[in-house]
């Protein structure tokens, strides 16, 4: 039995691998800023009031878990807002920096005590912060935000790999979830995270720092 955490846990993909884990005989911390009803449902631990660009509520989870070992961290929060070169909204890209990377970095050094050798750091990233992969343009905040991700998801698996910590970097694939508009084209979140489920648990300090699809594709940057 592994013990995760995992933020933006209260809907999405988010609840989707508490959910799963749980099934799977995990232990699971679910952080976010306010729970849902089918999170408390679950049964799991539930730590709320945490939101992830704020350092003292980042202080605030670390004393929660004073030294709790993770053997699992997964950055899933994010925020997606859309941005036009035609209506470029510069508080919006930096709001997107803000919780989509620097947060996940935040999240990931103070709970560097709570990691140790075998431990693995997953950043949820997405193909949209391909630059090899972008075909379409517009997204501005979003796909630099994640580029930006995938990049310190690479640092980190140099600066971890002395510890015994693996980090992988994943593309959930186009998910039915309402960051989507739940769109028709996409996959389920069950579909998807039982994809980045098997990633996760494939995931060794030999292939740290690799970019994935959930389908187990690996990714341009």
């Amino acid at each position: 039995m592994a013990t995760y955490l995992v933020t933006g846990a209260n809907r999405g993909i988010g609840y989707e691998y508490c959910r799963q884990l749980k099934q799977r005989g995990d232990t699971v911390i679910a952080v976010c800023r306010q729970p849902s009803d089918p999170l408390k449902a679950l049964g799991v631990t539930v730590i709320t009031g945490i939101d992830i660009t704020d350092a003292s509520a980042v202080a605030d989870l670390t004393e929660k878990l004073q030294d709790t070992q993770l053997d699992g961290l997964i950055n899933n929060a994010g925020i997606l807002e859309r941005i036009t070169l035609e209506n470029l909204d510069f508080d919006s890209i930096r709001r997107q920096f803000e919780v989509n990377a620097l947060a996940p970095l935040r999240l990931t050094a103070a709970l560097l005590p709570n990691l140790a050798e075998g431990s693995k750091v997953v950043l949820m990233t997405s193909r949209m912060g391909s630059i090899g992969d972008n075909t379409s343009g517009s997204s501005y905040g979003y796909r630099m935000s994640k580029v930006a991700l995938s990049m310190a998801g690479k640092s980190l698996s140099h600066d971890l790999k002395p510890k015994g910590i693996a980090v992988a970097i994943l593309h959930p694939g186009l998910v039915q979830t309402r960051m989507t508009g739940f769109t028709d084209s996409g996959i389920t979140p069950a579909e998807s995270v039982k994809g980045l489920l098997a990633r996760i648990d494939e995931l060794t300090l030999d292939n740290s720092g690799t970019f994935w699809h959930a389908n187990g594709e690996v990714l341009p940057w």
